[in-house]
């Protein structure tokens, strides 16, 4: 019997999952997917933003027909990381306070920019007397988001002290943390000693690995925030009763100049980043300049200056943020959300067969402005494309090839598409019935036991009863006949001797 409950039970959830499991057939997703290629190739697009794999190769080609005057420098796309001038980017430089941009980077990680760092003795006396502070005061409580500002904008040593402390414990600590950051976002020969670059023979980077930390820092909007701003002004503290703290960005390529001087170096796409200078290392920059959707990202190190006593490392940014703008382009072909097209689909209902697939994230393209590529795109829908579709499910992929790079982004379903047809209702409505049918044996099941005992009782005493009244009689009507009428038989057994 307890067998035969399992079996029952079984039964019961195998018909439940074959009523709720969505119907699926095979389709003719390849025809779909074809006719999406085909009304897509026309327009000859290309790609950017969502899931993105590129070479991240040198053109080299490029390289004789742009002026640099600095020993070491880059220029990369700040989006994909592609690089698309180099010159010794992987030599082994002083960075000077272009580390400063991983001190943020690790502060942003780390902290929230309302917490509270009070100023150590050690953060103000390890500054060496020559280097750039923000006149910070021993004990003073200043919040993170204020430290961020003076450690990026006047590039302020003792402020770098404060959030190594704050956040590591100690600037030996902080340092590892710096070194294990780098390798995490791709650094190949980094290693820094302290959070501001104050000189140090074992304190050294490239200027790729420079570039690979820009681009990082460039994602948290607070730090694309301040590294566009050219003053900021210390509000009053605990031991600073006063605002006139006031400082001026160290970056000269933001720093609005109207003027025609040739060390004019205002340059009006420039969005940051960080500057750095040492006698050891030179003039030292991480830019980025922005144009229209093209983001880039230069790196100079070692920069000096020209025997017109301008500076290398501004000119070599403007030459190389030109030749970027002159030459790349970055085009939108999808925004997020928008719909590729409509299409049909087999199983659904009337009012549901028409669906709108969407992209789900925004697609755009980097190219070259004279390219004649064309940029095709690729539809892939699933196998089993058939109603019902949830929606907001992904129902297929759109990828394109630009070159080495590859760029895709799944496919949406705009609405849900409910199952439609007489079949896979019978059926359905069959095992419905079934199911309520079992469940109701199941439940009068243990009823008709109980009535089944309970007869079986009564039937038991009614036999009882009559079989001893059956006795009694024969006793008595032996009784009789074996006397004089008067007397019944009594055992022997009952009379003592």
């Amino acid at each position: 019997m307890r067998k035969a409950k399992y079996f029952v039970f079984l039964l019961i959830i195998t018909l439940l999952c074959g009523f709720f499991a969505p119907c699926t057939y095979a389709t003719e997703s390849s025809n779909v997917s074809n006719e999406f290629n085909n009304n897509l190739n026309d327009s000859n697009l290309g790609v950017n933003n969502s899931d993105v794999t590129n070479s991240s190769s040198i053109n080299s080609a490029v390289n004789s027909s742009i002026t640099t005057y600095s020993p070491a420098c880059i220029l990369i796309e700040a989006n994909s990381g592609k690089v698309l001038y180099e010159k010794n980017s992987n030599k082994v430089k002083y960075p000077a306070s272009t580390t400063k941009i991983m001190t943020a980077i690790l502060t942003m990680e780390n902290c929230e920019l309302t917490d509270i760092a009070t100023v150590s003795h050690n953060a103000l006396f390890s500054v060496p007397a020559s280097y750039v502070t923000a006149d910070l005061k021993e004990g003073e409580q200043l919040t993170i988001e204020q430290l961020l500002n003076v450690l990026l904008i006047p590039s302020a040593n003792d402020a770098a002290f404060v959030l190594a402390e704050h956040i590591g414990g100690t600037v030996e600590n902080f340092a590892n943390m710096m070194n294990e950051k780098a390798k995490e976002i791709g650094c190949l020969n980094t290693h820094f000693v302290n959070p501001n670059g104050i000189h140090n023979k074992n304190h050294t980077t490239t200027a790729y690995d420079l570039a690979l930390m820009g681009k990082y820092a460039m994602q948290f909007d607070k730090i694309r925030e301040i590294v566009k701003k050219t003053r900021y002004t210390l509000p009053a503290t605990n031991k600073y009763d006063k605002a006139d703290r006031i400082f001026k960005t160290s970056n000269e390529l933001i720093e609005v100049n109207n003027s025609n001087a040739k060390d004019n170096y205002y340059y009006e796409n420039a969005i940051g980043i960080k500057t750095g200078y040492t006698s050891e290392a030179g003039s030292c920059i991480i830019a980025g300049a922005k144009k229209d959707n093209l983001e880039v990202i230069v790196v100079v190190l070692g920069g000096q200056s020209t025997k017109d006593g301008l500076s290398q490392r501004y000119l070599d940014c403007i030459n190389l943020f030109n030749y970027a703008f002159e030459n790349y382009k970055v085009e939108t072909v999808q925004e997020k959300n928008s719909v590729l097209q409509q299409i049909s689909i087999p199983g659904a209902t009337k009012d549901t067969k028409n669906l709108n697939v969407i992209v789900k994230d925004e697609i755009s393209i980097f190219m070259e402005n004279n390219s004649e590529e064309e940029c095709n795109p690729e539809i892939v829908f699933n196998d089993k494309l058939r109603a019902p579709i949830s929606a907001n499910s992904v129902i297929g992929k759109i990828t394109y090839r630009v070159g080495d790079d590859v760029y895709s982004s799944d496919l949406l379903a705009q609405t849900s598409v409910i199952a439609s047809g007489f079949w896979s209702i019978l059926i359905r409505i069959v095992l419905i019935f079934v199911t309520l049918y079992i469940i109701f044996l199941l439940l009068r099941k243990p009823k008709n036991k109980t009535r089944n005992k309970s007869k079986n009782r009564t039937m038991s005493k009614t036999n009882t009863r009559t079989k001893n009244k059956k006795s009694r009689g024969y006793k008595e009507k032996h009784s009789k006949s074996s006397g004089s009428g008067k007397f019944r038989f009594t055992a022997i057994s009952n009379f003592k001797e």
